[in-house]
């Protein structure tokens, strides 16, 4: 691995995503990507006792599902790295515990899944694993009941509010291995095994505040960091946003796009026809009534499994700069009057297509 500019890593081996997994609850099942998720509980609660313990479950389910999917036994992670919105991160402690591995819980609001997948990579690239677990979860009881207010009050939420996603993903992340050859004997392999895509560079964000309070209007609180991470990628890579695919961030919403667009613009990007959102993607906001989109882990998280992933797989996308943005408040910030920082992370994500002639690595 290596430095560019001033916050960019490029990876000398280019860590895989084996595969992936998606779980979510019935709003989303019903929203424009239901049909691509690996599964849609109509029960909200998962049969559990407490939203707290239904959001535990999905991470149960998200894991075991990419692990069966992937036919790997849980023994052969070497690490997990996870997280969620709950305090302590308790969604994944209760989780994830009955898997047995080593694990590294993560915070970044709604940004975790980016930081998941950069610590992965740097795990893999620097040769401390050979495959490790990234998953996120939220649910939207449990986000509503810790952030804002009791299901049971029934407050009107503003246009600007995002709807968080009762969803996790998960995903297997591999070392690349050796040289495989051909039947003929020779390297001349034209894709990678599995048409698996590659993590090649990663933008980890700095916390950027504005000053903004409005706890209901998180494109607002996470759009500048958003901004500031994207510029420093394209910096850092001498890129700009035509020499990707897609810049999708996470879940910035309606308002957030406008304002990333916005700010962008000033600073000399035109962004308007690359950037998708994943909380935009992910609901229908006319006919679900979800206002500005959806937020939480757990959007990023299944809008890459079910919808980004895909596109790279089957080569209607090479590469993609994925950027989960994530606003750092909880309830005891807001209620002593402190503004909603936001943080956003960059990964760059590439097709496992490769060029005739190139060689195939299998793991």
């Amino acid at each position: 691995m290596k430095k560019m500019g001033r916050a960019t890593m490029v990876f000398d081996h280019p860590p895989l995503i084996l595969d992936s997994a998606s779980i979510v609850g019935p709003k989303e099942g019903e929203g424009p990507l239901g049909k691509y998720f690996d599964q849609v509980w109509e029960d909200p609660m998962l049969g559990k006792k407490t939203w707290e313990e239904a959001e535990s479950e999905l991470q149960t389910k998200a894991a075991q599902a990419v692990l069966e999917k992937a036919g790997i036994p849980s023994a052969k992670i070497d690490y997990l790295f996870a997280g969620d919105l709950l305090g302590q991160i308790i969604a994944t402690s209760f989780g994830l515990a009955s898997f047995h591995r080593p694990i590294f819980g993560l915070y970044g609001a709604c940004s975790t899944m980016g930081e998941a997948l950069i610590l992965s990579a740097m795990c893999l690239d620097g040769g401390f694993a050979s495959k490790v677990l990234a998953v996120t979860s939220s649910h939207f009881a449990s986000a509503e009941r810790q952030f804002r207010f009791p299901l049971e009050y029934g407050n009107q939420r503003p246009l600007s509010a995002t709807w968080t996603v009762t969803g996790s993903g998960a995903f297997i992340v591999s070392r690349a291995g050796s040289l495989a050859k051909d039947k003929g004997g020779s390297a001349s392999g034209v894709k990678w095994e599995n048409g698996c895509p590659r993590i090649t560079m990663a933008t980890p964000g700095k916390i950027v505040d504005m000053g903004v309070k409005d706890s209901m209007n998180m494109g607002a609180c996470m759009a500048p960091a958003a901004c500031d991470t994207i510029e420093t990628h394209f910096r850092d890579t001498h890129t700009k946003p035509e020499d990707y695919d897609a810049v999708i961030t996470g879940d910035l919403g309606y308002v957030g796009h406008e304002i990333l667009v916005e700010l962008m613009g000033k600073k000399g990007y035109d962004m308007g026809k690359v950037h998708l959102d994943c909380g935009i993607e992910i609901f229908d906001k006319d006919r679900q009534d979800t206002h500005s989109g959806g937020s939480g882990c757990g959007c990023s998280a299944v809008v890459l499994s079910a919808m980004i992933l895909p596109r790279l797989m089957d080569g209607t996308w090479e590469k993609v700069l994925f950027v989960p943005t994530g606003a750092l408040l909880s309830s005891i910030s807001f209620n002593e009057g402190k503004s909603v920082p936001g943080i956003a992370h960059a990964v760059v994500l590439e097709q496992g297509q490769m060029r005739k002639g190139a060689a195939v690595f299998h793991l």
